[in-house]
């Protein structure tokens, strides 16, 4: 957010999700007794080289880089290998969902990172800072040693979550500002706003996600004392919205009962949102969530056929879809969400289109139309390997819209000329048949965002492209803010030895933004080498 809006205790405010693990981590090795910092990468007062100079001045025994998908790692690698560059003696260790998935091919691209880290980092860091000289015995863990990668034993997964303090979010001098999801940049509220993880794990088999490879297929839970505990915890520090980042958290009823019936009880305010799936049997307890200050509920939709609901392996119908969000609209939640997705394999323009009708039926609030990529370590991956389009050896890092590979997918061009007609049309559609829920989401917007963005996010589907961007703009851009998904898929195929120049243009890029956000001139555009 521009400089000027800064927070009353003086932190710079960040639209998104702040970074759960390494807060969750940090809480775990400083009740061991370590010392540990923070950093968050999308924070402009703490650019690479603050957290280089920082790391040459501590001289600590570990660095921990953790990122959560295919998409980050780029930064990640370039980070260590410029923190390995002016440091020959630091430990370096990755973790996060796409390192645990890939830890040997990891190990072997970035030779720079001593450590790859698999599976759940709490009690696995507490044994790697006890073992650094000799991880022969540290579980989950990938090394090398003479010459050859090693692949530690798997630890058993852990289900006693209760056991972990609550996460480190004091140490980050940063505060995030809620948000719609994803890469879509509305604000929702200016309240002190953060995350939380409740549970682990979903075992539905979606091909799109690799969740329930990485969680071996099990789902884990926090009890609701300990839940209630935190968010106890959160509104005495002062925060008043939090968004819980399970990725199934309407799993099991009398759990959820519990937790609102705790809040309840604590005469909590703070509110909070979910994401679950709309088969739930949960339902029934909307109106009690709602009574216990849940104001979000985000589903995956995906699409409005029931081929492709069946073709990702989304085990759910339209009517499930339906129920689902008229029921948590007459419970009361606020603010429903819907994710989406276009370009799938097999989607017709016929499939496209049903899916924006049958999005415009829906009371939904806010919604969001992404491009379908694949990437490693999911099953749809997989499915492509056999059809020889992508590349185990080649392509293992990189993330691609399946409709650049995929001759089952509609091309670019037709995939963005229908989802822009079809958003035109639910526009429309939503202003004739749910005006009052329209108008009282524009009221939230122009109290939280400048008017000329608001209009700009309602018109830009009706105004097409007048002239494209050059390609020093789409390189650079890549890191900083064009169309997230797209870029982040490009950004994944640029060879290693092309980052440097990247990552060289997106921080003129972000220096160009923020001048132009603080009313200053603009800095050229650079044309990356």
């Amino acid at each position: 957010m521009p400089a000027k809006t800064r927070a009353a205790n003086g932190n710079v405010r960040v639209m998104g999700f702040p970074p759960i693990g390494i807060m969750s981590l940090s809480s775990v090795i400083k009740q061991a007794g370590h010392d540990c910092v923070l950093f968050d990468q999308a924070n402009p007062d703490t650019p690479n080289q603050v957290i280089i100079d920082r790391i040459n001045q501590e001289q600590p025994a570990l660095v921990g880089l953790s990122f959560l998908s295919t998409t980050s790692y780029p930064y990640a690698k370039m980070l260590a290998r410029e923190i390995r560059t002016t440091n020959q003696s630091v430990k370096l260790a990755f973790g996060g969902v796409f390192a645990s998935l890939n830890a040997s091919l990891v190990k072997l691209q970035c030779p720079e990172v001593d450590f790859v880290c698999r599976g759940d980092g709490e009690q696995l860091l507490l044994d790697l800072l006890e073992n650094l000289e000799n991880p022969q015995s540290v579980a989950s863990l990938t090394w090398m040693k003479d010459g050859q990668v090693v692949q530690n034993p798997n630890r058993p997964t852990e289900r006693q979550l209760d056991q972990w303090p609550f996460p480190d979010r004091e140490s980050l001098e940063l505060d995030y500002v809620e948000s719609m999801p994803l890469d879509v940049p509305v604000v929702l509220s200016m309240r002190r706003f953060t995350t939380m993880q409740t549970s682990r794990g979903c075992p539905w088999p979606c091909i799109f996600c690799d969740i329930p490879i990485f969680n071996e297929g099990k789902w884990r839970a926090r009890s609701p004392q300990h839940v209630v505990a935190e968010l106890k915890h959160l509104e005495a520090l002062g925060y008043e919205s939090v968004g819980f980042v399970d990725d199934h958290f309407l799993l099991q009823p009398k759990r959820i009962e519990a937790i609102c019936n705790g809040i309840m009880e604590a005469k909590l305010s703070i509110r909070w949102g979910i994401e679950g799936r709309v088969d739930s049997v949960a339902q029934h307890l909307f109106p009690a969530m709602a009574k216990a200050n849940c104001g979000a509920m985000m589903f995956g939709i995906e699409s409005g056929s029931q081929k492709i609901l069946d073709r990702l392996k989304k085990e759910q119908t339209l009517d499930q879809v339906t129920t689902a969000v008229k029921n948590a609209k007459k419970a009361g939640v606020e603010i429903v969400h819907g994710f989406f997705t276009v370009g799938n394999p097999d989607e017709t323009i016929e499939d496209m289109e049903a899916t924006f009708n049958f999005a415009s039926r829906l009371p939904l609030d806010t919604f969001g139309f992404n491009r379908l990529c694949v990437y490693r370590g999911t099953p749809l991956w997989q499915e492509y390997v056999k059809r020889g389009l992508v590349n185990e050896t080649t392509d293992w890092y990189k993330y691609f819209k399946c409709s650049e590979i995929d001759p089952t997918c509609l091309s670019g061009e037709t995939i963005n000329r229908v989802r822009q007609a079809g958003i035109k049309k639910l526009f429309r559609y939503k202003l004739l048949h749910y005006p009052r829920q329209t108008f009282q989401l524009l009221r939230r917007f122009f109290r939280y965002m400048p008017i000329r963005d608001v209009l700009y996010l309602l018109l830009k589907p009706f105004m097409g492209q007048k002239k494209g961007a050059t390609k020093a703009e789409v390189v650079s851009r890549l890191v900083e803010h064009a169309d997230m998904k797209d870029a982040a898929a490009q950004l994944t195929q640029v060879a290693d030895e092309m980052l440097h120049n990247v990552f060289e243009a997106s921080r003129l890029e972000r220096l160009r933004i923020q001048q132009a956000a603080e009313g200053q001139r603009e800095l050229p555009m650079v044309q990356p080498r």
